[in-house]
């Protein structure tokens, strides 16, 4: 079940930025990409902590030393998890104009999937509460992926011709964070709307 794009791997778009070096050693391959596609399933629906390197080679249908060859540790294989779920995200804001149009595609996606089936939440906000220490592979991945989006949020309303796009873009990022816990915990619907309100706030202010 690799990453769509609101943070959460349960559709098909998922994978992380290239040229990364933590879990990228190893060329892709078929094995490879199903212990990935498997560890995604099993991590976003059930935590990372409570899912064992036995569970994944078990359900991926792979001997220990083909995991050991692709992910040298369980850590390596939490990376690329998250870094399929960034690679999703980029790829849908590559895809749109700069500007308004780009950070309506990339809102727009997010807010869709906190209302799809199985949506458990931010990937990013589940692995940082899991892996709280910030000198952790895992850690830094979240810290990586935080700081690209919020990067993307300044530009991207700078273009649009925000007069305070610093500011707009901490707004839109803690709009962002509390609909993807409310699309787990509350009203799916409503968090989405509020989402999107709150990016046409913002671009209305313009």
């Amino acid at each position: 079940m690799p990453a769509r794009l609101a943070d959460s791997p349960s559709h098909g778009s998922a994978p992380g930025p290239p040229g990364r070096s933590v879990g990228r050693s190893v060329g892709r391959s078929e094995a490879r990409e199903r212990l990935l596609r498997t560890a995604s399933a099993l991590f976003y629906g059930e935590g990372i902590r409570a899912v064992g390197v036995d569970r994944v080679i078990g359900e991926a249908a792979v001997t220990r030393a083909t995991f050991y060859r692709h992910f040298p540790s369980k850590d390596d294989l939490v990376v690329a998890y998250l870094r399929a779920v960034d690679e999703a995200v980029r790829a849908i804001a590559e895809a749109a104009p700069d500007g308004a149009p780009r950070l309506r595609a990339v809102i727009g996606e997010m807010g869709e999937q906190s209302c799809s089936p199985g949506f458990r939440g931010c990937a990013f906000i589940n692995a940082a509460a899991e892996y709280p220490d910030p000198d952790s592979p895992v850690h830094r991945a979240v810290a990586e992926h935080r700081t690209w989006l919020t990067a993307l949020f300044v530009r991207e309303l700078g273009a649009a011709g925000h007069p305070d796009r610093e500011q707009a873009a901490a707004h839109l990022m803690m709009l962002r964070d509390g609909a993807m816990v409310a699309g787990y915990l509350a009203d799916a619907t409503r968090a989405r709307e509020t989402l999107t309100r709150g990016l046409e706030g913002l671009l209305d202010s313009v």
